[in-house]
C-alpha cells in the first residue's frame, strides 16, 4: 500500500497542510499552479474589485475551463493516437501481406531458374546430338550430283 504524504504549503498566502497519496512534488506543483492562477487574477484592477465569493467562483470557473480543455485535448489526442495505431496495423498487415508474395515471387524464380537450366542443358544435349549424327551421316551432301546431268 502506498505512503500517505502530509506537506505544509502555501496558497494564497495562507498556510495549509495537504495529505495525499500523491509525491510532494505532485502536490507542489498542484499548489504552484493555484498560486499561478491567483496571481494572474489579482494582476487585473476588475478582480481586485471584486469579493472574496466571486473571486472564488471565477477562480474555479477559471480552473474548470483548463481543466475540460486539457481533457478535451487528451481525447483528441487519444482519438489521432487510435488512428495512427489503426494506420500503423494496417501498414503492418500490407507489409506481411507484401513479403507473402516476395517470397513467392522469389521461390517462383528459382523454379524458372531452374527449369532455364534444365532446358539450357537440354539444348546442349540436343545440339551435340545433332553435332553426333552429322558427322556420322553423309557429309555436306558431297554424293549429291551438283546439279550435272550424267
Amino acid at each position: 500500500m502506498r505512503k500517505m504524504n502530509d506537506i505544509e504549503v502555501i496558497i494564497n498566502n495562507k498556510k495549509y497542510t495537504l495529505s495525499g497519496y500523491e509525491s510532494e512534488s505532485y502536490l507542489k506543483s498542484v499548489t504552484a499552479y493555484i498560486n499561478g492562477k491567483l496571481d494572474e487574477f489579482r494582476a487585473k484592477d476588475a478582480f481586485n474589485r471584486l469579493d472574496a465569493e466571486m473571486k472564488s467562483v471565477l477562480l474555479e470557473l477559471n480552473i474548470a475551463d483548463d481543466y475540460f480543455k486539457a481533457k478535451s485535448h487528451v481525447e483528441e489526442l487519444t482519438e489521432e493516437n487510435k488512428k495512427k495505431s489503426d494506420e500503423l496495423f494496417d501498414i503492418k498487415h500490407e507489409l506481411i501481406s507484401l513479403q507473402s508474395r516476395l517470397e513467392a515471387a522469389q521461390r517462383e524464380l528459382q523454379a524458372l531458374k531452374f527449369e532455364q537450366l534444365e532446358n539450357q542443358k537440354k539444348i546442349v544435349r540436343l545440339e551435340t546430338e545433332i553435332k553426333e549424327r552429322g558427322l556420322k551421316g553423309p557429309k555436306n551432301n558431297k554424293n549429291r550430283n551438283d546439279g550435272k546431268e550424267l
